[in-house]
């Protein structure tokens, strides 16, 4: 199988193949069998974890959903492949570093969170306590109709210009 032309068809399988280990009674992140599939994500920028937690998310809430989980990374595997030049990050976001998820900005609860995860997810850079697309970041997509891709993809288009971000989320609350 190509490693590029059709990258998503390897992903999605490792998905499928996932969601039948964890069905099957494989719901331990230290013990989810993929071992074999590690190379091949860490070649588009992905781990274990980016699997096995939208896996659980999948099989215990429903969400997010297959479409969801590839969009969100392909992005990830883009800002790998070409802002990372296909070196993983050395960093790691501390979950003590978020902000708390009370906190607003111009009003907007959970927005001053979401931003530091959306740029540390593009990085690779989430701890394992930590999930992009959680269920609370999936209330703030809600609430806004953001979808999750949608939103990383302003935060790697904004860069480090978090005002940026701010007022494009702004806008959307108008139109709500």
């Amino acid at each position: 199988m190509s490693m590029h032309f059709d990258y998503h068809k390897k992903l999605k399988k490792i998905w499928q193949k996932g969601v039948k280990l964890y069905q099957s009674g494989h719901s331990s992140y230290e013990k989810f069998p993929i071992t074999e599939d590690i190379p091949f994500l860490q070649s588009i920028g992905l781990n274990k974890i980016d699997i096995f937690d939208f896996v659980e998310d999948w099989i215990l809430e429903g969400e997010p959903d297959l479409e969801t989980f590839l969009m969100i990374h392909d992005l990830r595997r883009d800002f790998f492949l070409e802002e990372q030049k296909g070196n993983p990050s050395s960093g790691i976001l501390s979950p003590d570093k978020l902000p708390e998820k009370h906190e607003s900005i111009s009003g907007i609860v959970w927005l001053p969170r979401i931003i530091p995860k959306a740029k540390a997810k593009l990085r690779g850079e989430l701890s394992i306590e930590t999930m992009y697309c959680c269920g609370g970041d999936r209330a703030f997509f809600k609430k806004y109709d953001i979808h999750p891709a949608e939103f990383l993809r302003i935060v790697k288009s904004s860069g480090n210009n978090d005002l940026r971000i701010i007022e494009w989320v702004e806008k959307r609350v108008k139109l709500i």
